[in-house]
């Protein structure tokens, strides 16, 4: 898949500098999530709050930047695009959007992030994550029939396929993504209009709607 769409891709960068407008061409590619091919123990299938899951394509190759060729290695939500392209474009973003805009590591490659990410998972299973640093906190509230356990830690510099669980070893670690994930949640319920948190609500429901058994 990842072949072919690379091959169609080229197709099309191909047809816009035949027709002279690829310079003047603003192109981003992107996805609406990763895929597992092993990490938690899960292939083919994007069902968990992980860096297998989680972590999107986000190529952006805009008219007149200097930042060719730049990576940011910062962290974003994909919902930091909206503000993003529309400072790119000389517009306001509305003052409701949540997201941050890293238009200046479009412009100069000037590396861009949040402090730390929060994950959350209610489809397949219950799941919130911390991706801070190098590390990934993933905390469980309904496995999907997995036996993950309550907290999961990774260093994803050394171990990018999540293979060896630091959760024991590392509780200072654990620690402090619980304050951030404890940080993170305050800020989000203090914006709702409800008082529940929509994780408890699937919760309440059964659990993620692909884990659930229903009587025919």
């Amino acid at each position: 898949a990842s072949r072919y769409m690379d091959e169609h891709v080229g197709q099309v960068l191909a047809k816009l500098e035949s027709l002279g407008v690829l310079e003047d061409t603003a192109i981003l590619v992107s996805a609406d999530h990763g895929e597992n091919m092993g990490e938690l123990g899960i292939y083919s299938e994007h069902g968990t709050a992980d860096q297998g899951t989680c972590r999107i394509p986000m190529i952006v190759r805009w008219p007149g930047s200097a930042a060719r060729d730049a990576v940011d290695e910062g962290l974003h939500y994909h919902l930091d695009l909206a503000p993003t392209l529309a400072e790119l474009l000389g517009l306001t973003p509305a003052p409701s959007w949540d997201g941050e805009s890293y238009a200046d590591a479009v412009r100069t490659g000037q590396s861009a992030g949040r402090p730390y990410l929060v994950l959350s998972q209610c489809a397949h299973v219950c799941q919130r994550s911390v991706r801070f640093r190098e590390y990934l906190y993933i905390r469980t509230y309904h496995d999907g029939h997995h036996g993950f356990p309550k907290e999961m830690l990774f260093d994803l510099r050394n171990d990018p396929h999540e293979q060896q669980d630091l959760a024991e070893k590392r509780r200072d670690l654990r620690k402090e993504a619980v304050y951030l994930l404890s940080e993170w949640h305050d800020g989000m319920m203090a914006t709702m209009d409800s008082d529940t948190d929509p994780l408890w609500t699937v919760m309440r429901e059964g659990g993620p709607l692909h884990a659930r058994e229903y009587a025919e």
